[in-house]
């Protein structure tokens, strides 16, 4: 078995509102050219598109860094994703690097403790898109929790996942983990293409030049 690329812990707390609280850095460009979506317009809440499962003792969720996902987000979100993931960004090149992989796909993974002393098995976790299993080929931690693999009731582990290129996030995805699956990103793809439109609507409208009426 390939030995999975583990990037520098670093001994950051993960948490929504120390994620909240990066609210400062110019985003990542990694919009692709099929997508233009300006930042700044969009309103979802993170909560509304995350993919979200449990197995009982721990509760899995997953979220999509992409820009053609966040960028929908509200801006104080995008804005401290976008920090989050620039703060990180040599950890994530190191672990590509040793996952041999120039351009990963990065994805948010939160594990939360169900009940006392719960484990999970970070290396356990899978994304199926367009009929290809992913497996992680590296992953960045977030959480000081993350390397004890245990967790207790409403704890939380966080880590930014890469995999190879190829997950579409703009069409059905499988998360995978210890023989439970999850089809969740079916429903944040309505949400997500509602808010797309209404995001290039409102970017439209504000492009348009002042008519001068009275």
């Amino acid at each position: 078995m390939t030995r999975m690329a583990v990037g520098r812990l670093g001994g950051w707390p993960v948490g929504t509102a120390a994620f909240m609280l990066l609210l400062t850095a110019k985003p990542p460009n990694r919009l692709t050219a099929q997508d233009t979506i300006p930042p700044g317009y969009g309103t979802l809440r993170r909560d509304d598109v995350v993919m979200r499962f449990s197995t009982g003792t721990v509760e899995i969720q997953v979220l999509p860094l992409d820009e053609q996902v966040i960028r929908l987000l509200a801006p104080d979100t995008y804005r401290s994703l976008s920090r989050l993931e620039q703060s990180r960004a040599d950890d994530i090149a190191d672990a590509a690097g040793r996952g041999a992989t120039q351009n990963p796909t990065l994805v948010m993974v939160t594990f939360l403790g169900v009940v006392p002393q719960a484990r999970f098995n970070p290396e356990e976790l899978f994304i199926t898109s367009r009929g290809r299993l992913f497996r992680p080929i590296g992953i960045v931690p977030l959480s000081p929790t993350w390397s004890s693999f245990q967790l207790d009731a409403r704890q939380q582990a966080a880590a930014i996942y890469l995999f190879e290129p190829g997950i579409s996030v703009r069409e059905q995805l499988t998360v995978s983990y210890q023989g439970l699956s999850s089809d969740a990103w079916s429903g944040s793809l309505r949400v997500l293409d509602q808010e797309r439109a209404r995001v290039k609507a409102r970017a439209q409208l504000e492009a348009k030049p002042d008519s001068g009426g009275t």
